[in-house]
């Protein structure tokens, strides 16, 4: 399963599939996607725990967003509790994987026997000479993931920080991870659970404050409901995303243009339940 920020214009993702395939031909190849935008890190991670959900036990992901590539910044191995394997730079790709699927180990890749052939004076495509390479030799079980490379602590991981979804009196607090990009939606990692817990259920009144560190960016009162129909055309509304969190929308417009609103570690939600009257 290949992600990257590549773009499709070149045969940069070609190129990687290639030396998967001569590694094993009998390999089965899927793309999450080659649309992160360049150097997006956190996008990255957060495309990446989107889908890895919904793939078996023994997949292994290779996740290139690099813009340290040829640094000393390492190239790791992750294995998860739910035993799939991720090949990427050590970057904070990895930050929400190990939240929601847990650690069971590291191993660092040992360049000196996991490399592709040939590639040793090449340092700005690990993507192709190391990661493609690496993963098609695990998965291919041409090697065992011990023979990746030495193991590291798992709390050795490098990891982004950003606003964890809580209680915060009266209203719950959390982060905007991502945007539904295709059609402007704004998404939150305010799962359902903590609504329940503040008693928000479709047909309620939100109100909603976006912050982009500490610069209010929106403040509005919107509906929560079920779905986008349930609010007149290029009305907004809150509702449950695809991940059952909160998310706000224009029901056939942008949220996130008409507002001026984006995504990442810096960007804050808070969510109020109103009192009806």
């Amino acid at each position: 399963m290949f992600q990257t920020d590549f773009g499709l214009k070149d045969g940069a993702v070609s190129a990687m599939k290639g030396v998967a395939r001569t590694v094993d031909s009998d390999l089965d190849l899927f793309d999450l996607t080659h649309e992160i935008p360049a150097y997006s890190i956190w996008e990255a991670a957060y495309r990446l725990d989107q889908s890895a959900e919904y793939w078996p036990k023994g997949t292994v992901f290779v996740s290139v967003v690099d813009p340290g590539v040829g640094t000393s910044r390492r190239s790791i191995v992750l294995k998860s509790m739910k035993g799939q394997y991720f090949v990427t730079p050590d970057n904070g790709t990895l930050t929400l994987i190990a939240q929601s699927q847990g650690i069971d180990e590291i191993r660092l890749i040992d360049e000196t026997k996991n490399r592709r052939e040939g590639s040793s004076e090449s340092y700005t495509f690990h993507g192709r000479d190391v990661y493609a390479y690496t993963a098609a030799r695990l998965a291919s079980g041409k090697i065992s993931f011990k023979k990746v490379g030495e193991i590291l602590a798992n709390d050795s991981l490098i990891k982004i920080q950003f606003q964890q979804a809580t209680i915060a009196g009266d209203s719950i607090k959390g982060n905007i991870p991502i945007l539904d990009v295709q059609y402007g939606n704004v998404w939150t990692n305010i799962p359902d659970s903590l609504l329940k817990l503040k008693g928000i259920k479709p047909g309620d009144q939100v109100n909603i404050r976006i912050f982009e560190k500490d610069t209010l960016r929106y403040d509005g009162i919107l509906l929560y409901a079920n779905t986008f129909g349930d609010v007149p055309v290029a009305q907004p509304l809150s509702y449950l995303n695809s991940l059952l969190n909160l998310s706000f929308a224009v029901n056939e417009g942008d949220f996130s243009a008409l507002n001026k609103i984006k995504s990442g570690p810096e960007w804050t939600v808070v969510a109020k339940k109103l009192d009806k009257k």
